[in-house]
């Protein structure tokens, strides 16, 4: 696996991208602001240094970083997974600086301890001392997204040899990566060796041994044991001995989430930096005397944890749940067999399928024959046959990367898969259906899924990064303010106690406990939103990240267009004059004799043999299950299947004798074919008819298949009619690689132009051919190659498919692009059928010109092939091979599209010029035959160029695809799938637009929550430092007030606002340090801040005013200035969350979020009775002062006042200042450059490229 990533072009082009990015660096950062689109980013920039210094070893003129092989013992690089790579470096404790730091933690009352327990790095660069990765006493694992663990190695006596437990196919590639010489390669493949004891460690259920000779730590769960060369030889089963080896190398059979203690999840929580922030300010309250607030933020906090450790609990057994799965299973051990635990199971264990109804492991089908339901892992609702594995395939058997190739899987029974049929080895159950475990536990694909569930890639999405930043700011005001005071009470004479605590009381003002907890109320308002749509997130942070989604791609068949296919009809080949013809168009093959072989003038009936034969279809529960195209394809037939075991699909249980005769004869050779037989049900004859009787009944026994595979693009089946002596090979598949297994002389004279035909009109074209087998005997039929079989066939004509467009697809793909939102296709059809669904669903403008590409020389895989792109409507246009701009000039300024094959998009990722590829992404509407890797290729350089992608598939081969993107849809009938963030059960693309408009909502609502915490924390930052002038503080219920009664209820309800229902040409921001954000909250900061001094200087002019008395003992609550600042801020908290609450393009307005629009009237009558008729039990409790009603009326109109000028300058003033402002300092920039460009240059890549092609981009 690690070479097939070094060599592959999106390794290439990764490894290319960081070089230009880091040459260009500094230019980046002196790039010009866009504040609504190019200040976010969805792509980590990865500064750290940790991140900066993962491993690279140059090899010639290569770069090359691979998994564990440089020379520094004390160090290595692991590729744990495709897209997880691990630093992991070895330590010993230093006596010094171990000592040191015990003293320390003593001294300080735990405070360094704390410290380093949120700052590992610190820990280990004081406390640690590098040593042999052999020799240390912890190791230390750094992933590439900077996240740290620091794990102890376990030590095992073992006394077996290297071979048991490192796979010999895992050692070649790291060999290979190492470039060692002959003789040390041999000495380092020595699988004999003996292994005194293991060293084991356990990374994120990843399980890690050191190899002795290599000094590195690789995955135990690549390992394949060298005996596994014949199914004889697996068959054999483990004794004892090498059952208790394999358990101490690999571990038990058991994916088992390890559930912390309730006590130690309590101390995580606790020790959070928040809520230690929290515990420390409920001490400062406490010790100021405010213990009626102190006592009701501990009560939330103490809440708040609880309902965090209860759903964290919840969460973690519905893991455990869904992962653990145990059972009882036969297994074959020291010659017999025995019923044993599925936790026992080890790789090399033989076990009995036939009472299992869930698949304990990951095995190899060895005899037998299963169908299985996948959906758990790919999404995919059809279930899937399983064939044995063969003597070629075993030894041909990978297991060095997490991945299975097509190939293998389909031999291989994958992890917690449901069984829905099996069948002994001779198509009965007089002999077992048996398996070989390959994988157990975490190292099988279930337990890779869910590792990636535990350990998610960590979101870098810029707008929590900016909230952190942002949070950093306010603690900096925090720190200005506690000097300041500081400096203020020293002048009062204020003692020193007090002092302090005054001082760091403002700091938990500036810095307000809930901010952290406001920033998710949108998103889990808006995933409840979802549910009730039927689409269900496992991930809420890409909830905010849909609302940024610029660009959506989507797979066809079954997203686009309806899952099933309908026959549209049929076009036989006729010979006419001595060459070949298709003939008329056939709509049904009723009527049709496929007793007819020989018919040269046409070929429907060996198309209606073909149809009939040349599937994969199994018959559960009297039922026929398979592909769906087979199943319409057979279904068109209405001719019966009965399978080997006597299941027919007519529910008829016995075979006719003929039958029974030839599977005698077959079950002798292991073979036991699947029948199919013309409508009416069977014939029976005398059993002594000769096979060359023309009245022998049409029975089609299908004898040997070749599974379909992706890369072939066609399956196969070998067939023989019974009572005839000879098979007939049936091949059916894509259109473009039945050319080259065909006889030219078989192939019409008008293929292409047929074929161009039904293609152009959006049909799906299924070819058919055909050779008899002669001179074959039935047991050489597993011995035969595929590619020997699939040759010198014979063309018998096109089957054609019509795929109708989903009711929704139309209007949802129209509301996307006038949403100004980028779609693209991404399907594995022919490009042509691609590019006319994409024009009648509007994906494209029908007057637009599309070019597709051509090999004039080479193909895919050389990078000196030359492709040429050429138009589908106008024939003889050409695009420039180096710009991607059409040559006629009669072409130039019409709008036209890519249509890019999975070949050519292969050698551009390859071999094409950085900006030949650029250009060709951006252009690019339409990628068709994309293979399951190529589609999630599609997504990364999408992504690499700048956009923020989102992917939407029926999760079958799009499983890649859907995780790649940043955010995936899957369309799938289940409540939840691990396939993607998100899953649809409404199986159309409208899902689509309700997953982006409650982003963008979500979105909104995290910047409307974190301004108006921010400036809630401002506004009383404000009120308390004018009353700290002097001496002067808000009192314990005054803050009970604000905090519980005024702040909680309404940001709570601010998230509750619905997404607006139509979605806008401008994306929302996701930069909290934009100018336009910066512009608003600073300028209400300001306002709100003026309007407060304003009342502080107003209330000391009034003649009635008497200054407070100060004393430097007491309190000093009670004060005109005090009532007056708080009864103005209490209106300012809500008139601040009128003005926040941003209504539409993105959100409904204010007043439809009946929950807010309730807390606002009453929080605002309650207000205002507090102002003008304050009972006197209410002034006591607030310690309020008695002032005038008159100055009551003007405290009412100031609020008004403020609440005026604060929304008019957020609606018409603000934004324009901003746009003002950013045109200003973009032009002073430009100016001291001495020079102004003619267009505004963009962060992006694919915004660049844009300009440079004269495409427009209206955002």
């Amino acid at each position: 696996m690690l070479g097939d990533l070094q060599s592959s072009g999106l390794y290439r082009r990764r490894r290319k991208n960081e070089q230009e990015e880091s040459s260009s660096e500094e230019d980046e950062q002196d790039e010009s602001e866009d504040e609504d689109t190019d200040n976010d980013s969805t792509v980590a920039d990865n500064d750290d240094d940790d991140q900066a210094t993962l491993l690279t070893i140059r090899h010639g003129d290569d770069v090359l970083r691979i998994g564990g092989m440089e020379k520094d013992p004390q160090r290595q690089v692991l590729l744990l997974e495709e897209d997880v790579e691990i630093a992991i470096e070895g330590y010993r404790y230093h006596p010094v600086g171990y000592t040191l730091y015990r003293f320390a933690c003593f001294f300080s009352l735990g405070l360094v301890w704390l410290v380093c327990r949120w700052m590992p790095r610190w820990w280990v660069q004081w406390v640690g001392d590098k040593a042999n990765l052999e020799d240390a006493q912890w190791l230390v694992f750094i992933n590439q997204y900077g996240e740290l663990d620091i794990l102890r190695p376990q030590h095992e006596f073992y006394g077996a040899t290297i071979g048991s437990v490192f796979s010999v196919d895992q050692m070649r590639e790291v060999i290979r990566a190492e470039g060692c010489s002959p003789e040390e390669a041999r000495r380092l493949l020595n699988m004999e060796e003996k292994l005194a004891h293991l060293i084991l460690v356990e990374y994120r259920y990843c399980r890690l041994a050191f190899h002795p000779l290599l000094h590195r730590f690789l995955i135990v769960g690549f390992w394949k044991d060298t005996q596994w060369t014949s199914i004889k030889s697996a068959k054999s089963g483990l004794t004892s001995e090498k059952y208790h080896q394999r358990l101490c190398a690999f571990g038990p059979n058991l994916i088992n989430i390890r559930e912390k203690r309730t006590g130690a999840l309590l101390r995580d929580e606790v020790l959070n930096p928040f809520y230690v922030f929290q515990i420390g300010s409920i001490i400062l309250w406490g010790l100021d005397d405010y213990y009626y607030y102190a006592f009701c933020i501990f009560l939330i906090s103490a809440i708040s944890i609880i309902t965090t450790l209860i759903e964290t609990k919840q969460t973690m057994k519905r893991m455990r749940d869904m992962s653990r799965f145990e059972c009882s299973v036969r297994t074959f051990r020291n010659g017999s067999w025995r019923a044993i635990s599925s936790t026992e199971l080890v790789p090399g264990d033989l076990i009995d399928l036939a009472d299992l109804h869930t698949v304990p492991c990951d095995a190899m089908l060895i005899s037998g024959d299963c169908i299985l339901n996948e959906s758990m892992l790919t999404g995919e609702s059809v279930p899937v046959s399983k064939v044995p594995v063969t003597d070629a395939m075993m030894r041909k058997m990978d297991l060095s990367g997490p991945t299975i190739p097509a190939e293998i899987a389909k031999h291989f029974l994958f992890m917690g898969t449901k069984v829905v049929r099996v069948r002994g080895g001779n198509g009965n159950n007089t002999s077992p259906a048996v398996a070989l475990v390959v994988r157990t536990g975490f190292n099988s694909a279930k337990g890779s899924l869910v590792r990636s569930m535990l350990f998610p890639k960590p979101s870098n999405f810029q707008f929590y990064r900016d909230s952190f930043r942002f949070i950093g700011i306010l603690s900096i005001i925090a720190i200005c303010g506690f000097l300041l005071s500081t400096i203020n009470f020293i002048r009062l004479g204020i003692d020193t106690e007090t002092m302090i605590l005054r001082a760091l009381d403002l700091i938990t003002v500036v810095v307000p406990p809930a901010l952290p907890a406001t920033m998710s109320i949108g998103t889990s308002f808006a995933i409840g939103r979802l549910k009730k749509l039927g689409i269900f997130c496992i991930s809420p942070p890409k909830v905010n990240i849909g609302g940024k989604v610029d660009c959506m791609c989507f797979d066809k068949t079954g997203t686009l267009t309806e899952d099933g296919l309908d026959i549209y009809g049929f076009r036989p080949v006729s010979a006419q004059h001595d060459q070949k013809y298709f003939g008329e168009e056939t709509a049904s093959m009723e009527g049709v004799d496929p007793r007819v072989d020989d018919d040269a003038s046409c070929t429907k009936g060996k198309i209606l043999q073909a149809m009939t034969t040349c599937h994969s279809l199994k018959i559960v529960n009297g039922e026929l299950i398979g592909d769906p195209l087979d199943l319409k394809m057979f279904e068109h037939t209405r001719w019966e299947l009965e399978e080997s075991g006597g299941a027919s699909s007519t529910g008829l249980k016995t075979r006719s004798e003929l039958a029974a005769l030839q599977a005698k004869k077959s079950a002798k050779v292991g073979i036991m074919p699947t029948v199919v037989r013309p409508p009416g049900g069977r014939q029976e004859l005398p059993l002594h008819l000769g096979h060359s009787d023309e009245s022998a009944p049409v029975e089609f026994g299908i004898i040997h298949s070749f599974e379909f595979v992706s890369a072939l693009r066609r399956m196969s089946v070998i067939a023989r009619r019974l009572a005839d002596p000879v098979m007939e090979v049936f091949v059916k598949g894509a259109p473009e690689v039945m050319v080259d297994i065909c006889t030219p002389e078989s192939l019409p004279v008008d293929y292409q132009k047929v074929l161009y035909y039904y293609t152009h009109r959006g049909y799906r074209v299924i070819a058919c051919a055909s050779r008899p087998l002669a001179g074959v005997k039935w047991h050489k039929l597993h011995k035969l190659k595929r590619n020997e079989v699939e040759s010198n066939l014979t063309f018998l004509g096109f089957i054609i498919f019509e795929n109708k467009l989903k009711p929704r697809t139309i209007p949802s793909l129209k509301t996307l692009r006038n949403a100004n939102i980028r779609q693209i296709m991404c399907t594995g059809d022919n490009a042509l059928t691609a590019i006319s669904v994409s024009r009648e669903c509007s994906l494209v403008d029908e007057a637009a010109e599309i070019y597709i590409p051509k090999f004039l020389s080479g193909s895919s895989t050389d990078p000196n092939s030359q492709i040429s792109w050429e138009s589908v409507l106008s024939e003889g246009q050409y695009l420039d091979n180096d710009s991607l701009a059409p040559r006629h000039s009669d072409a130039l300024g019409r709008p036209y599209y890519l249509a890019v094959t999975g070949e050519a998009f292969r050698w551009m990722v390859d071999n094409a010029p950085t900006e030949l590829l650029h250009r060709m992404l951006v252009k690019g509407a339409i990628y068709a035959r994309m293979s399951p890797d190529e589609k999630q290729e599609l997504v990364f350089e999408l992504q690499n160029i700048g956009y923020c992608v989102g992917f939407c598939g029926d999760g079958a081969n799009d499983c890649g695809a859907l995780k790649a993107g940043d955010i995936g849809i899957s369309l799938s009938e289940a409540e939840a799938s691990v396939a993607a963030p998100f899953t649809s059960n409404t199986m159309d693309i409208a899902c689509v637009i309700d997953v982006i408009k409650e982003g963008r909502a979500a979105l909104v609502t995290s910047f409307s929550c974190f301004k108006y915490m921010a400036l809630y924390s401002i506004i009383q930052f404000t009120s308390v430092t004018l009353l700290y002038a002097f001496g002067s503080n808000l009192g314990d219920f005054q803050f009970l007030y604000i905090d519980l009664f005024l702040i909680l209820p309404i940001a709570v309800y601010m998230g509750y606002t619905g997404p607006w229902p139509h979605l806008d040409r401008k994306r929302p921001t996701a930069s909290l340090v934009s100018k336009k954000v910066l512009t608003s909250l600073l300028g209400q900061i300001l306002i709100c801040s003026t309007f407060q001094i304003i009342a502080y200087w107003v209330t000391r002019q009034q003649v009635w005013y008497v200054a407070p008395v100060f004393n430097p003992d007491g309190e000093n609550i009670q004060s005109y200035e005090n009532t007056v600042l708080f009864l103005l801020s209490s209106f300012q908290y809500i008139l601040i969350a009128v003005v926040f609450s941003v209504g539409p393009p993105y959100r409904k307005p204010l007043w439809t979020n009946g929950r807010l629009v309730f807390t606002l009237v009453t929080l605002v009558t309650l207000t205002i009775w507090c102002v003008l008729f304050p009972a006197e039990w209410l002034s006591n409790i607030l310690e309020l002062e008695t002032i005038p009603f008159s100055f009551r009326m003007f405290i009412l109109v100031l609020a008004g006042v403020n609440l005026i000028v604060c929304y008019t300058c957020e609606k018409y003033f603000f934004p324009y200042f901003a746009m003002w402002l950013s045109n200003r300092l973009r032009g002073i920039k430009h100016s001291s450059n001495g020079y102004t460009p003619l267009t505004k240059t963009h962060k992006k890549i694919y915004k660049r490229v844009m300009n440079e092609m004269g495409i427009v981009d209206v955002q």
